[in-house]
């Protein structure tokens, strides 16, 4: 007997969103029945692109006309909230892209929310899910370089990246909001939970209204020491956008995650290896993105794994309100000069 399809709707027909409807029609078991977009010529313009039959204008009238077993909020930061509750009043299961809402107390009432209403929600949080991440959490699981002490993560770039999305330029807090969340999961992901956070930003760009610049320094609640510095105002010999880069240190061997996926293990008394962990490409996928297009298949998976109770989605809101605190106290370790200690690691 054939598994029924779960049936779900996007609100928000932005520049991500073409990438994530085309990640979610590389996977079996889910069916696009509708979009939304206040904007209601850019849902009809996504609706023909994608093949889907209905759009949207307004969120509600969509949830009330349609029948829907979760959906994919891609819409712009601001709006998170709104849809959210919007969904979770309807008993529609829930997954919204990071960051999470604009305020940690946000954050906080949206998980609550879905849980009182029973529903299940997510945050598409992918960057732990590219394939050259996974292979750094696999060595160190299997204790290939013993026990992790230092790490440091970059991602620290020239691309343009406003030239594709002119609304980051607007945005009050932009690189930790935008990029960072993606760095500090990805911490969490490898190192487990932090016990305190020191942060400082700069803006190099005048036509910006954020930061551009962010260096943060953690020490996990298991010791290690973890830096993680990130830039869209750098512009080096090896431009590695979209990459991240990792130099990951224990106490009988080291990796080195550096440009085009190459990964190098340097063990004590064995000496060093370096192999390629290249992800799948796909047809759809913008060159410039293709590792993060790439990744979003495989968190879509995930996550579909735990609307249908087939395993455990890893990234939670639950979870994510982790991340979140990070995000909020980075810019508040920033603004005051301070080490900062989460409450909810």
């Amino acid at each position: 007997m054939m598994e029924e399809k779960l049936k779900f709707a996007v609100l928000g027909t932005g520049f991500w969103s073409d990438f994530q409807i085309k990640g979610w029609q590389e996977i079996e078991g889910v069916e696009l029945v509708a979009l939304c977009d206040p904007e209601g010529d850019k849902a009809e313009e996504s609706a023909k692109r994608h093949g889907i039959n209905r759009f949207y204008q307004d969120a509600s009238a969509l949830l009330e006309n349609e029948t829907l077993d979760f959906v994919d909020i891609i819409s712009s930061i601001p709006s998170h909230a709104q849809l959210v509750r919007l969904a979770a009043k309807k008993g529609v299961h829930v997954i919204c892209q990071k960051p999470m809402a604009e305020d940690f107390q946000t954050c906080k009432e949206l998980v609550e929310v879905c849980q009182k209403a029973g529903v299940q929600f997510f945050i598409h949080e992918n960057a732990r899910f590219q394939l050259p991440i996974r292979a750094c959490k696999d060595l160190i699981q299997n204790g290939e370089i013993g026990q992790p002490f230092k790490a440091r993560l970059t991602f620290c770039s020239g691309f343009p990246v406003f030239e594709n999305q002119p609304s980051l330029a607007n945005l009050d807090q932009f690189i930790i909001s935008d990029l960072g969340v993606h760095l500090l999961d990805t911490a969490r992901f490898l190192f487990g939970e932090v016990e305190q956070i020191y942060c400082q930003t700069q803006k190099v760009n005048p036509k910006i209204k954020g930061e551009d610049v962010a260096n943060i320094l953690m020490r996990m609640q298991n010791g290690i020491d973890c830096f993680v510095e990130m830039s869209y105002a750098s512009y080096l010999e090896k431009e590695s956008f979209p990459q991240t880069l990792m130099l990951i240190e224990g106490d009988t061997g080291s990796m080195r995650l550096d440009h085009n996926h190459l990964l190098t293990l340097t063990q004590k008394g064995k000496g060093s290896s370096s192999w390629k962990v290249d992800p799948p490409v796909y047809a759809w996928a913008d060159p410039d993105y293709a590792l993060i297009h790439s990744s979003i298949v495989a968190c879509n998976l995930n996550i579909l794994s735990g609307l249908q109770g087939k395993g455990i989605g890893e990234t939670s809101g639950a979870d994510n309100l982790k991340t979140m605190e990070l995000v909020f106290l980075s810019y508040d370790s920033a603004q005051h000069n301070q080490v900062m200690k989460p409450k909810h690691g």
